[in-house]
């Protein structure tokens, strides 16, 4: 039988708040968001701890985390800062291994099976990981340690923040069974509603679905879904993974028939995504609409410019025409989403793209 993988998933704790919390004392103990402000239309990019006791999350409409919380305190975004952060952290993941995977400027995988201290223990090494990230940028960071990525990224939800969790390779397949539907890393809100009308409450009511039918009620994600249920995820950590593309997309609680809401809520994901783009460095010629319906029917619509989408108008401005020239209005929206793809480094641009709107013509099931 192989030896089980040793996967470490850090995850810093409100890292872009964090950052601000450190370098402005006024703002410490004090609920913040990093983002546009209410009159910008702005969206949340990331809320402080005290923020969140509010119900204020990421992605949500500035207007929105203001109405729960009067004294909040909008704070302009700083990538400079926070990638100047983010480059300490990854020279200290780089002296335990070389297989590291980061997933953005405060998150990674790193595969410690053979590190280079040669430790046994991937639970040492991960409070070994969190103790040097606050002595050298005084800011926490919560880990999960397991025997695959999809077990480390949700271990390191369970004891936020600070947090450190160990899902051993005995407690893997009853940790996932008794584990709610709606806390599997990959299912999503809509994802996680129609599984419950399915009477998918937990991993092992999906255990017992068949691998064919959930990959005909899901699509490609019925393999994972299936693999997962088991604790399985032969995914390796990639350290050369080139992102292919960036996005946002937002599941409504209630759905959407409101055109006004669609639009405020396709401005705060606009702005989401214009942040993301930032602290990737990475600006991308092709933009992509998704429209999820309550019928769960889903339609994709793409527009290619040769200028890149960097700023958060034209991508706002983009999506809102493809959502007003293709919307089927007799339906009721339950997510929206907005994707860069077609990536460049940088303001690269490339000038034989030329406008193609609509350049795809989707729908799927």
């Amino acid at each position: 039988m192989a030896t089980p993988r040793k996967i470490i998933h850090i995850d810093m704790d409100a890292f872009y708040a964090a950052v601000e919390q450190r370098d402005h004392p006024p703002y410490r103990g004090q609920p913040i968001v990093v983002g546009g402000r209410p009159e910008q239309r702005g969206a949340v990019a990331a809320a402080s701890y005290e923020a969140r006791q509010y119900g204020i999350h990421s992605a949500m409409p500035a207007r929105i985390a203001a109405q729960r919380c009067p004294q909040l305190i909008f704070v302009k975004p700083r990538f400079d800062a926070y990638r100047a952060v983010s480059q300490q952290i990854r020279a200290i993941f780089r002296r335990y291994t070389d297989l590291v995977e980061p997933l953005s400027l405060d998150e990674a995988y790193l595969d410690v099976t053979e590190n280079k201290l040669g430790l046994a223990s991937a639970t040492a090494i991960a409070r070994q990981i969190k103790q040097e990230i606050f002595d050298q940028t005084q800011l926490t960071a919560s880990a999960g340690v397991s025997i695959n990525k999809f077990l480390a990224k949700i271990a390191s939800d369970l004891d936020k923040p600070n947090g450190l969790h160990l899902i051993a390779p005995t407690q893997a397949k009853a940790f996932v069974e008794g584990l709610p539907i709606q806390k599997f890393h990959g299912i999503g809100p809509a994802t996680a509603r129609k599984m419950a009308a399915l009477g998918i409450h937990t991993g092992a009511d999906l255990k017992q679905w068949p691998e064919a039918e959930l990959t005909q009620r899901f699509g490609k994600a019925g393999r994972f879904y299936y693999l997962v249920a088991r604790a399985q995820d032969d995914r390796l950590v990639n350290p050369n993974r080139i992102r292919k593309s960036v996005g946002a997309e937002q599941s409504f609680a209630e759905d959407l028939r409101d055109l006004t809401q669609m639009r405020e809520q396709l401005s705060a994901i606009a702005q989401t995504v214009k942040d993301r783009l930032d602290h990737h460095q990475r600006y991308g010629h092709t933009l992509t609409l998704k429209v999820k319906y309550a019928s769960y029917q889903q339609m994709t619509r793409s527009c290619t410019l040769a200028e890149p989408f960097g700023d958060r108008a034209l991508i706002y401005n983009t999506a809102e025409r493809l959502l007003l020239l293709h919307l089927d209005r007799q339906q009721a929206v339950r997510l929206l989403g907005i994707s860069i793809s077609n990536l460049a480094q940088g303001a690269q641009r490339v000038e034989h793209l030329q406008l193609a709107l609509p350049l795809s013509d989707r729908n799927s099931p």
